[in-house]
């Protein structure tokens, strides 16, 4: 498979998706759990001991009725990440890695398709009937400073001056019935546009889904160049139009199969901002430390609500870095194969995270620095990194064990490791939140180690050979005996 065309079935929402992996992959439902804590211990727990962990369905939630759901885990097993892409299910996960590698540098921006109206649209709450605490919104950590229904969100606003849509993922806590607070790093495309509407002293208008089908969700958790619309770019992860409905309120695209939307403003912060946080972010430490993020942040004021019947909301809150799990080295994020692409790199076997802070990129060696070309455009288009590692073609770089080896064996600390400094960071940063004078300052910076784990170039002909056996050996192995040996990943 060379081209960007789903050879599988491709989902237009959440809840077709879910019933897909409850047909082909290991799944629990959870009824009855407390949305207080509960329901984030459970899922990190499963995340942090079950290798492929299961994907959790919630229902029942203590205080809410049978169908207002979450569902937890979704991405945490390569067969299920396969199944969002549109790949066949019953290949390895390495030869799953392969064929996601290689769809995601082959897709085209395909924009999205306006429909007159979908499913989104089976219940509405308007004006006075908004309520935010109909659905059950989790606190998921123990030091949260509220519920978070924006875990698995995306946020779509327009720039006032091109035209540009954006839509990316970011944190949302429920302040009451009608009002979010946002949570926009510094930098975000979606606060630029912000920044648009409040330098004249407008509101941004903005819609919020709170739960998609998975491809349309992985273009907003990524993220596109400026003025390359992570809609435009879910269509092309689909390889069909994303369906919206333009919102009766803020003109804006809505998801047509979204489980739950709102349309709403965002106005100026000077107008209106609340303390948000803290909040148990990605790097395992809360934001702001105990204290929130130090000062108020913008908020949604929330004018519509639409939902579909029985709404699932797609709940990937943060956990520590120990306990992430993600189905497939796909590389489909910032920094990922499709952006080294675009900077010219060629030769990009792979691109993953195998834990927090770490991109790691596996490269087939063409030419004399190579290795440094891929490991300065990842760092171009790398937020919050504090290593990159360079590694060579036989490295699985989402293996950690892997990548370990290749920076022991394969990097001189003397002559292969260089720190660049300036970096672009967040205040979710731990090392950054911590020192009051870049907090002050608004320094979000940080340094970043590039580490160059592969053979030399000039000298890979006489580096030792590799005594491990070939992959395709051990998993052909591996399938020969897999009915009596207990090998994961089969």
């Amino acid at each position: 498979m060379t081209t960007s065309e789903p050879t599988g079935p491709i989902f237009d929402g959440l809840q077709e998706y879910v019933a897909a992996c409850q047909e082909i992959d290991d799944y629990h439902v959870i009824e009855g759990v407390d949305w207080d804590e509960e329901l984030g211990a459970l899922v990190e727990a499963v995340a942090e001991t079950i290798p492929n962990a299961p994907m959790l369905i919630f229902d029942k939630v203590k205080g809410y009725p049978e169908g207002y759901r979450l569902v937890s885990l979704v991405g945490a097993s390569y067969k299920r990440a396969a199944l969002a892409l549109g790949l066949p299910v019953d290949k390895s996960r390495d030869e799953l890695a392969e064929l996601a590698s290689q769809r995601l540098r082959a897709i085209k921006p395909i924009p999205p398709n306006e429909v007159p109206a979908g499913p989104v649209m089976e219940n509405v709450m308007e004006g006075e009937e908004v309520d935010l605490w109909r659905f059950p919104v989790p606190r998921y950590h123990a030091s949260d400073g509220g519920r978070y229904i924006g875990t698995g969100d995306s946020l779509i606003n327009q720039d006032p001056e091109s035209g540009y849509v954006n839509m990316g993922t970011y944190r949302m806590e429920v302040h009451d019935k009608n009002t979010l607070g946002l949570w926009m790093s510094p930098g975000q495309q979606g606060r630029l546009i912000c920044n648009s509407y409040w330098e004249k002293g407008e509101a941004c208008p903005v819609v919020a889904t709170f739960g998609t089908d998975p491809l349309t969700w992985m273009a907003s958790h990524g993220r596109s160049p400026w003025g390359e619309s992570e809609l435009d770019h879910a269509g092309g992860l689909r390889g069909r139009p994303v369906d919206v409905i333009k919102g009766p309120i803020t003109g804006l695209p809505i998801p047509a199969h979204a489980e739950i939307a709102i349309e709403g403003e965002v106005p100026p912060p000077w107008e209106e901002a609340r303390d948000e946080g803290p909040f148990g972010e990605w790097p395992g430490y809360y934001s702001g430390g105990t204290l929130g993020t130090g000062e108020p942040q913008p908020v949604i004021r929330v004018k519509a609500v639409y939902f579909r019947n029985n709404p699932i909301i797609l709940s990937q809150a943060p956990m520590w870095p120990g306990a992430r799990q993600t189905g497939l080295p796909m590389g489909a994020g910032r920094g990922g194969a499709a952006d080294l692409a675009r900077a010219g790199v060629s030769h990009v076997v792979a691109v993953g995270t195998p834990f927090a802070y770490m991109r790691v990129i596996a490269i087939k060696q063409q030419y004399p620095g190579h290795a440094k070309q891929a490991a300065m455009a990842a760092a171009a288009n790398t937020r919050n990194g504090r290593w990159i590692v360079v590694v060579d073609e036989d490295i699985d770089p989402e293996d950690l064990k892997e990548v370990l080896w290749a920076m022991t064996t394969r990097c001189d600390p003397e002559t292969d490791i260089e720190i660049l400094r300036g970096m672009w960071s967040t205040p979710l940063d731990p090392l950054v939140s911590a020192r009051p004078d870049k907090k002050e300052s608004g320094d979000h910076t940080n340094s970043l180690a590039v580490y160059y784990a592969v053979r030399p170039f000039h000298r890979k002909d006489q580096f030792p050979g590799v005594s491990r056996s070939p992959r395709e050996l051990r998993q052909r192995v591996m399938k020969k005996y897999g009915d009596i040996l207990p090998f994961p990943n089969l």
